[in-house]
C-alpha cells in the first residue's frame, strides 16, 4: 500500500489533463480513470479497491495498456497500478517498466519510495550486465522526465559496475540530447568513439538535434561534417532532422539552402520532409487553413508566394519539394485504378501535394493514352486527429474538389476516400 498513499490527493490537481491526454487511448485505461475521478481524494483505500476491482475484470493486455497510458502521461495513479498489476500470477518483472515507476516516483518527490523500487530492481539483477542494462533504463527514464541530478548520480552508479558494451554510452548520450545538454552529449560521443565503440547515426543525430533545438545551428552543421567524416551517410532521416531545426528557429533561407544540398546530393525527401518544413511556413500555412480562399493551382499559389516579398522563401521550399519523388512514392497509377493516398499528412503538405497531384493528372491526360477506370484520394475520416470524427485533410481536400466543381465524391462504403470515374475526371480536367 505504500505507493498509494500519495495518489489521491495529488490527482484532484491534475484529473483534467489526465483526462484529455487519455483520450483515444482505449476504453480500459477511459473507463478506469473516470472510475478514480470518483474516489474520494482523502481516502488512498478507495482508489486501491478500484484499481483491484479493474485488474480482476481485465486481461492482461488490457491492464498493462492501461499501465503504459498512465506512465505515459505521468499519472499520479501509475505506480499503484503498477503495484497491483505486480502482484497478479501472470505478471513478469521488466526492468524498463520497473525504471519508468522509479523515475515517475521521482518526479512526483517521492523519493525514498524510488529508492525502495530502485533497491528491488537491483536485488532482481542475476548478473552485472542485468544490473548494467536496467541502470542504463533508469538513466533514460529519468531524462525523460527531466530528471537531471537522479541522470547524473544513477550514471556514478553505473561506472562502478563492471560491465562493457555501447549500451552506456547510447542512454548516457540519449539522456544529455533530451536535457538540453548537446556539449556534453558531444563530449560522451567522443569518449564512446575513442573506448572502441563506434557511435552509430542515432547517436549523431541526436547530439545534432539538441545542438539544433538549442539553437546553436553552426554547432549542429558541425557535428554533420562529424558524422560524414565518421564514415556514416546523411541519410532522409537526418535531413528531416536539420530541417525540423532550421524551422524551429524560423530559418527558413536555410532551410532552402540545405534542401538544395541535399538534393544535389541525391538524397530523397520523404512525408515527414513535407509536414516539418511546411508547418514551418507560416504564410503556406495560413492559406491552407482558409479552405473557402485557397488558391485551386500550384501556378496560382506559387505566384501568389513569390508576389509577397516575405514569402518568397517559402516558394522556393515549396518548389523543392514538390520537386521531388514524393508524390510518386505516395500515388499510383494503372489501367486498373489511380489513387493518392495522404494519410500521414498534414493539413498545409496534403494541400500542396494535392495541387502537384491535380497538376500531374492534367500532365498525364494530355501526354498518355491510359484512362484509369477508376480514381481515388484517401484522406482518412478523422479516427486519429485531436477531434476525433473530424479530419483537417478531408476538409481541404472536401473544399478543393466543391470549389474545382469535380466529379469526386465521398464513397459511400469508404468516408475517408474520394472517388470517381476515370472517364469523369478526364473530362473535368480538360
Amino acid at each position: 500500500m505504500a505507493l498509494l498513499w500519495a495518489t489521491a490527493a495529488s490527482f484532484s490537481r491534475s484529473s483534467a489533463p489526465l483526462r484529455c491526454a487519455l483520450a483515444g487511448r482505449g476504453k480500459h485505461a477511459d473507463r478506469l480513470l473516470s472510475d478514480l475521478r470518483g474516489a474520494p481524494a482523502d481516502d488512498p483505500s478507495a482508489a486501491d479497491r478500484l484499481i483491484r476491482k479493474f485488474l480482476a475484470a481485465s486481461s492482461k493486455s488490457a491492464a498493462l495498456h492501461a499501465l503504459s497510458s498512465f506512465l505515459a502521461l505521468s499519472s499520479p495513479f501509475a505506480p499503484p497500478l503498477y503495484e497491483r498489476i505486480s502482484e497478479a500470477s501472470w505478471f513478469s518483472w521488466k526492468p524498463k517498466l520497473a525504471a519508468s515507476v522509479v523515475a515517475l516516483l521521482a518526479k512526483q518527490g517521492r523519493c525514498a519510495d524510488a529508492e525502495t523500487l530502485t533497491l528491488d530492481a537491483v536485488s532482481r539483477s542475476k548478473t552485472h550486465r542485468d544490473l548494467a542494462l536496467f541502470y542504463c533504463d533508469l538513466i533514460e527514464c529519468f531524462s525523460e522526465q527531466g530528471l537531471e541530478q537522479p541522470v547524473l548520480e544513477t550514471y556514478a552508479r553505473l561506472r562502478e559496475v563492471p560491465f562493457a558494451g555501447r549500451r552506456p554510452y547510447e542512454s548516457m548520450i540519449k539522456a544529455l540530447c533530451l536535457m538540453g545538454m548537446p556539449g556534453e552529449a558531444e563530449a560522451k560521443l567522443r569518449e564512446m568513439a575513442s573506448s572502441g565503440c563506434k557511435p552509430s547515426p542515432f547517436e549523431f543525430r541526436s547530439v545534432i538535434q539538441s545542438y539544433g533545438r538549442s539553437g546553436l545551428l553552426s554547432e549542429m552543421q558541425r557535428v554533420v561534417g562529424s558524422m560524414e567524416e565518421a564514415g556514416l551517410p546523411i541519410d532522409t532521416v537526418c535531413v528531416n532532422v536539420v530541417l525540423s531545426c532550421y524551422g524551429h528557429h524560423g530559418e527558413l533561407p536555410e532551410m532552402a539552402s540545405w534542401m538544395t544540398k541535399m538534393r544535389e546530393k541525391g538524397i530523397g525527401f520523404s512525408i515527414r520532409t513535407f509536414n516539418c518544413v511546411l508547418n514551418s511556413c507560416p504564410r503556406v500555412v495560413s492559406i491552407a487553413s482558409d479552405a473557402g480562399s485557397f488558391p485551386l493551382s500550384m501556378e496560382e499559389l506559387l505566384q501568389k508566394l513569390e508576389n509577397e516579398s516575405s514569402s518568397r522563401t517559402e516558394a522556393l521550399l515549396v518548389q523543392e519539394l514538390t520537386s521531388s519523388s514524393v508524390l510518386a512514392d505516395i500515388s499510383e497509377w494503372s489501367p486498373s485504378g489511380s489513387k493518392l493516398d495522404l494519410h500521414g499528412l498534414h493539413v498545409a503538405a496534403a494541400y500542396i501535394v494535392l495541387l502537384k497531384w491535380m497538376q500531374e493528372l492534367r500532365r498525364r491526360f494530355r501526354e498518355e493514352d491510359v484512362i484509369p477506370l477508376e480514381i481515388s484520394v484517401i484522406c482518412g475520416s478523422g479516427k486519429h486527429s485531436e477531434r476525433r470524427g473530424r479530419s483537417p485533410v478531408k476538409d481541404v481536400v472536401s473544399e478543393m474538389m466543391f470549389r474545382t466543381s469535380s466529379p469526386m465524391r465521398v464513397d459511400t462504403k469508404n468516408p475517408g476516400r474520394f472517388v470517381a470515374r476515370g472517364k469523369a475526371v478526364r473530362e473535368w480536367m480538360r
